[in-house]
Order: C-alpha cells, then structure tokens, then sequence
C-alpha cells in the first residue's frame, strides 16, 4: 500500500492552515477532521475532543502567540500500525513550528523573536478524515527560548535541532514495503532491549545491538541531545536507568515505519518510579506516567538518529511539581 491518499490529506491540511488566518482555523478543523476527533497533545492540554475544541484551545491562541507561523516539516511517512493488535492507517510528521514570539502563550513571555517550538505528530486517517492525533511537543524548549529555566542544567546539549543527516525524511512518495519492513524490525528488536533494563550486558553492548556507534539521540529539554553510544551511556541512557525503578512493561498506541524512518507513541508509553538525582529532582515514592513519542532513522541494520518527545510537565506533575505554573509565577516575581 502507497498510503498516498492519506499523505495528501495530511499535507494539504498543513498547508491549509498554514495559509490560513486565525479566525478560520475552526473550520479546516472540520474540515479536514472528523467530528469524533480524539486528540493527545503534552500538558496541559492533554486531551481534546472534536475539532473546534482543538481549534479554540490549542492552535488559535499558538497562532496569536507565534504570528507568520511556519509548519517546518523535516520528516514524513505514513503505513499502517504495526502492533498486533493495532489498525488503521496513521501518518507521523516532525519538525518545528516557527514565528515571531509576539504574545504570551501558556504564560510564557513573548520575546518579539522567531521561535521554535519542536513538534512530532501522528495521524489516524479513516475515510478521508483525521480521526485521531497524537502531538507532542517541547514546551520547555520554548521557555527556554524566553530565557526562563524550568530545570536545573542538563546532561546533554541544548540545541534547535535539526532534521536527518542526509535530509531525506521527507516520504512523500511510496516507498518499498521491505525497507519498511526492515525498520520496524529493528525498531522492535531495540524495544524488546529497552524495555526490560536487565539484559545481562553492560549498557553500552546492548546499545551496540540495534544502535550505530556515531548515533545522536535528540532528546527533550531538560535532558538534551547527545551524540555517540558512549556519550548517550553516560549522557541520558545510564542517569535515567539509575534514576528510576519499577518500570512497568512498555505498552503503545500505534508504531509505524515506511522506508527508513519508523516512530511510535504511547498514553502513556510507560510508568516508573523516580528514586532521586534525575534531571536534578528528589525521590518521590510515586510511580509517574511518560508519555513518549519517538521517532527514528535506520542506516543500514542499526539506529542511526532518533528524535524524543516526551512530556517531562505532565511527569512532574504527575510527582507533585508543576514546573510550568513554578516557573511562569517565578519569572514574573522577578520581573516585578
């Protein structure tokens, strides 16, 4: 299957509202959406219901804040869900949303400067509608670009992060169904790695299983991006493994692959329970929600570039710290 009607209902409702003004936002939603829509977005919108609903609490009062803004597209693909007991077909797109930062949003300052706010998507197309989302994206990243602090330092670089290496991620044509294929399996074979946290190996052997040696991991802020199995070992990989116990078993929404390029998103994608030093946070005794989504490039028969979405908000305040609302009324404590 080529998907391609679904690709092109996709891209021309980015286009539409890209070009379109604030006020019309409402209705491309419904047009483009069906009207049961179930839509999952980081916190604090979470869940949305219907497309005016996502219209009137997410995209217009983003639009008023980021005005002239750009859809920067770096990846696309589509195919069906793969888990076993998944349906449907679903097109996944990452990038960034680009503007002037000219009015608040979420309480987060404008800085009359272009901004980037990092975003991955996944779309259930049904008979020529969208009837289901999944949009993570990276708020801290965009306080941070206000010049707030909602973490302490982090492990890894800080950074506006780019597209693949070899800006190919773009699938808007069919694909072979093996080189789909090929990726998920290898997507799959690093989940059943990652997922148990007792392979029996030092970490950076099990890495090597699935993972190419000159890997970059484009993390979240809060953690950041980190380049070499050695470097993401020592940067994310053994800090969040030391950080955390009780990790339940993973579970997912949908993962889909075509070509070189797979991803997947769960609600959440698993539960652990902080034990003290990650991301500079205390242990809490409660077992907390991550809402992931991931998406990946395959090089040959290993990972070579994944870029991560997870909503560190809703896990911290899952723990009993809104770092949003700290941050926002400690930011305006000492603008006063």
């Amino acid at each position: 299957m080529s998907f391609q009607a679904e690709k092109d209902l996709v891209r021309d409702y980015y286009a539409a509202q890209e070009n379109a003004p604030a006020a019309a936002l409402a209705e491309i939603e419904s047009q483009y959406c069906a009207a049961e829509l179930r839509w999952r977005g980081y916190h604090p919108f979470d869940e949305i219901a219907g497309p005016e609903a996502v219209a009137r609490r997410f995209w217009l009062p983003l639009r008023q804040a980021l005005s002239r803004m750009q859809n920067r597209v770096d990846i696309f693909f589509a195919g069906e869900n793969r888990l076993p007991d998944g349906s449907g077909c679903w097109v996944v797109s990452m990038g960034h949303l680009m503007g002037l930062f000219d009015q608040p949003w979420l309480g987060i300052p404008p800085t009359g400067r272009m901004a980037f706010l990092r975003y991955a998507a996944f779309h259930r197309v049904e008979t020529g509608r969208i009837v289901e989302t999944a949009m993570y994206f990276d708020i801290p990243h965009l306080m941070l670009q206000a010049g707030l602090q909602p973490f302490p330092p982090q492990t890894g670089a800080h950074l506006v992060q780019p597209g693949p290496q070899t800006h190919d991620g773009l699938l808007f044509d069919p694909q072979p169904a093996a080189r789909g294929d090929r990726t998920q399996a290898l997507i799959d074979a690093m989940i059943g790695d990652l997922g148990q946290w007792q392979g029996g190996m030092p970490l950076e052997e099990e890495l090597a299983r699935t993972w190419a040696d000159d890997m970059i991991w484009w993390g979240p802020a809060g953690i950041g991006a980190t380049y070499t199995i050695a470097r993401y070992a020592r940067q994310h990989s053994g800090p969040f493994r030391a950080g955390f116990t009780n990790r339940s078993k993973t579970r997912h929404v949908a993962r889909v692959s075509e070509g070189h390029y797979g991803g997947f998103f769960g609600w959440p994608n698993f539960t652990a329970e902080p034990t003290g030093g990650f991301m500079g946070m205390p242990a809490t005794g409660k077992s907390g929600p991550f809402r992931v989504i991931d998406i990946y490039r395959r090089a040959g028969d290993k990972l070579a570039e994944n870029w991560v979405f997870i909503d560190l908000l809703h896990f911290w305040k899952s723990q009993g710290v809104d770092i949003l609302d700290r941050c926002i009324r400690l930011a305006g404590r000492d603008l006063t």
